[in-house]
């Protein structure tokens, strides 16, 4: 428990420290944030904020991570695996702001290419998974037995690539998606903690005090976002680190408003495709909120709050499995 502690604190002071110099670069280099013309019009201001901010995040969360393990004595092949992923993810989000960057808009990687680079780096940890664990495609809830076989590869994958694309399109507003990351890896670093996946606890406490950190800087009015850089890596590691430490449906309610965010993108398209009517005046659902008359602020602390509590529920929920009790 002192070691995950350690490594919260220090994944926020690397965030924080790491913050300055890399800002300070991104301001004289004049690398900046275009803004869609969908946008909601008090959006437009956050033209050219300063982006790819997800580089330091990463950074504070490799060697954060690192260091803490080490200390532990907890390098295992299965740290490596989960760091490698991410930092996978990583230079796929990067791609994609990178492209944005150079041709000064808001189109990035194709959505087939940002599709097939997710999925074949979710493969990474699914094989991973599958080969080491005799038991990975079972799922054991108090007697019960679910073995998913063949099937159960596609439904890792899916969920990595689908946590990954969540994360991203929740990454909207300043500070949304660092303050509902943050209890959502709290609670990951709990089960894992519970489950005696010490490595795993580590590494998701250091994203969450990162997340924490980050905020420093992300908080409306932000000074810099995490870009494509961050949201799509930090996204893919938290279905990493459910795939990995097997609490894979606890991931509904540990990312909750992740899951509605891309729930409201999936029935607006739908909806508009079929009838030609929208059910929210814009998707994802954050941006509806805003168009109601909530200001950024309101909207950011409510979903936090939300991811909050749905977060503690989902550690409530999994100590009333282990113990048998539902």
């Amino acid at each position: 428990m002192i070691m995950v502690m350690v490594a919260f604190l220090l994944g926020m002071i690397l965030c924080m420290l790491f913050g300055v110099p890399y800002i300070d670069m991104l301001k004289k280099k004049m690398i900046g944030q275009y803004i869609k013309d969908v946008a909601p019009e008090n959006h437009a201001k956050k033209q050219g904020t300063p982006t790819t901010g997800g580089v330091f995040i990463i950074a504070a969360i490799i060697l954060a991570s690192v260091t803490t393990l080490l200390l532990a004595q907890k390098m295992t092949t299965l740290a490596l695996i989960t760091l490698i992923t991410l930092g996978f993810y990583t230079f796929a989000g990067f791609q994609d702001d990178y492209i944005k960057i150079k041709g000064k808009g808001n189109d990035g990687l194709t959505a087939k290419g940002k599709l097939l680079r997710q999925i074949a780096i979710a493969l990474l940890p699914t094989l991973f998974l599958i080969m080491n664990n005799p038991s990975a495609c079972t799922f054991t809830i108090n007697n019960f037995v679910i073995d998913m076989k063949w099937f159960y590869p596609f439904f890792a994958i899916f969920i990595i690539t689908g946590a990954s694309n969540a994360y991203n399109l929740t990454d909207g507003l300043d500070g949304l998606a660092a303050g509902c990351g943050v209890p959502a890896f709290i609670a990951c670093s709990l089960i894992s903690l519970f489950m005696g996946e010490i490595e795993l606890a580590i590494i998701s406490a250091t994203v969450a005090g990162a997340l924490l950190g980050f905020l420093k800087y992300n908080k409306p009015k932000a000074e810099v976002f995490m870009g494509d850089t961050g949201s799509l890596a930090i996204g893919g590691l938290l279905g990493t680190l459910a795939v990995l430490g097997k609490f894979e449906f606890l991931l509904i309610f540990i990312g909750g408003v992740f899951v509605v965010e891309t729930l409201s993108v999936i029935i607006q398209v739908t909806s508009f495709k079929t009838t030609g009517k929208r059910v929210f005046k814009m998707a994802p659902i954050h941006h509806h909120f805003e168009l109601l008359g909530w200001n950024e602020k309101k909207v950011v602390i409510v979903f936090s709050i939300i991811s909050l509590l749905l977060s503690i529920f989902a550690v409530v929920l999994f100590e009333l499995f282990s113990k048998g009790i539902i």
